[in-house]
């Protein structure tokens, strides 16, 4: 396969997050377009290796290798078949396929995946003259394929992420509810936070939220720390990830002076966010420091605060969460020129806060329905124009 073919390529994303995964990948210079749950845009190899080492929000990076409609499982069978599957996997390819059937008249999900598979398998022996008796060995490179039907339209993908994006590899411990990589990063971008002002997470639990905002602030490739599944495909050129890969160090700046600060009631919570931002080289970057919410205070300005505070799902939770949301409120409030956001599933917080957001956003955590809560500080005074 050449540097140059070009693929047609899905970003997926949790709800709520596709815009901003769209955003992020024109703002790599990769038009696209943006659907629920996903960004889908073409591209080389490099765009592949770029989006899966750059994109803070997204799931997974994923080849479209066909799409069609399909109303019965011998057309699905023939559709399937008919794709150019021998581009991709290689005779002894160890490919699985996933499957999933929304509003369709192949509702049943084990049968279209196995008739999936049964066709890859009789395309690629028919090209690599294997017989029908003999298995194909797939003790190979490893394939992950979905087969996804909605209103009887099928596409057809091979991830080329491997552990979803979210797992950035910095993590070496977490805390009892934490929050995906790619959500903390989603809840720094959708703030309007300037690396030159001060940010703090009042309950940082292990640090995520902390450590994507350096991340953010040092302009640090999100997947510069890991690996990616079509990193092991013969076909796909090793050169282009270390080209990726070295372009992105080159645009990291390692230099500039965050001012981050994380804290945490829990001891044993601020030493778990000390050691996952040390393992991603973070540590001098972030202030993680022991602290009972009602003790902060702080003479600095125009600061952005992150909060995702417990929601109290778990019985017996709700009255002490909400005495929180409420200290919260009184701790947070006095602090005119900071913005706050703040995110739960609790619908009723700003009731507990004691003001209405300015605005609200809803948005996935996992499955779970949950709005982030903006609080919008007063603006900086504008600096006078120089003559």
């Amino acid at each position: 396969m050449t540097k140059e073919k070009t693929f047609k390529l899905v970003a997926t994303a949790a709800s709520g997050l596709e815009a901003l995964v769209g955003k992020e990948l024109r703002d790599l210079g990769i038009p696209c377009e943006v659907e629920n749950g996903k960004a889908l845009f073409e591209g080389t190899m490099e765009t592949i290796a770029t989006a899966n080492l750059w994109l803070r929000t997204a799931d997974r990076i994923k080849i479209i290798v066909g799409e069609f409609d399909a109303f019965s499982f011998d057309e699905l069978f023939e559709k399937v078949k008919a794709l150019p599957w021998e581009d991709y996997l290689p005779m002894d390819a160890e490919f699985p396929v996933a499957g999933k059937s929304i509003k369709s008249k192949l509702y049943s999900t084990p049968d279209c995946q196995s008739i999936t598979k049964k066709a890859i398998v009789n395309r690629l022996r028919e090209v690599y003259h294997r017989p029908a008796t003999v298995p194909l060995a797939e003790t190979g490179a490893f394939f992950q394929l979905e087969v996804a039907l909605l209103k009887d339209h099928v596409t057809v993908t091979i991830d080329t992420t491997g552990p979803s994006l979210f797992k950035r590899g910095y993590r070496i411990e977490k805390g009892g509810a934490p929050l995906k990589e790619n959500m903390a990063a989603a809840l720094v971008m959708l703030t309007n936070w300037r690396k030159d002002r001060p940010f703090f997470d009042p309950v940082c639990g292990s640090g995520t939220i902390c450590i994507e905002a350096a991340l953010i602030g040092h302009n640090i490739a999100p997947g510069f720390n890991r690996e990616f599944v079509c990193e092991t495909w013969d076909w796909f050129d090793a050169a282009i990830f270390e080209k990726v890969r070295k372009e992105a160090d080159e645009q990291a700046d390692y230099d500039i002076e965050l001012d981050i600060m994380g804290s945490d009631i829990n001891g044993k919570m601020i030493e778990i966010a000390k050691a996952n931002a040390e393992e991603i080289g973070l540590g001098d970057s972030i202030t993680f420091k022991q602290l009972a919410l009602h003790d902060f205070t702080t003479e600095k300005e125009y600061g952005v605060m992150v909060a995702n505070p417990p929601y109290g799902e778990r019985l017996g939770e709700e009255e002490s969460v909400r005495k929180l949301y409420k200290e919260m409120g009184e701790v947070f409030r006095p602090l005119k020129t900071w913005s706050k956001y703040i995110l739960t599933s609790d619908l009723t917080f700003e009731q507990y806060y004691g003001a209405r957001a300015t605005k609200k956003r809803k948005l996935y955590n996992g499955a779970l329905r949950t709005d982030l809560f903006q609080y919008w500080g007063e603006r900086p005074p504008r600096k006078p124009r120089e003559e």
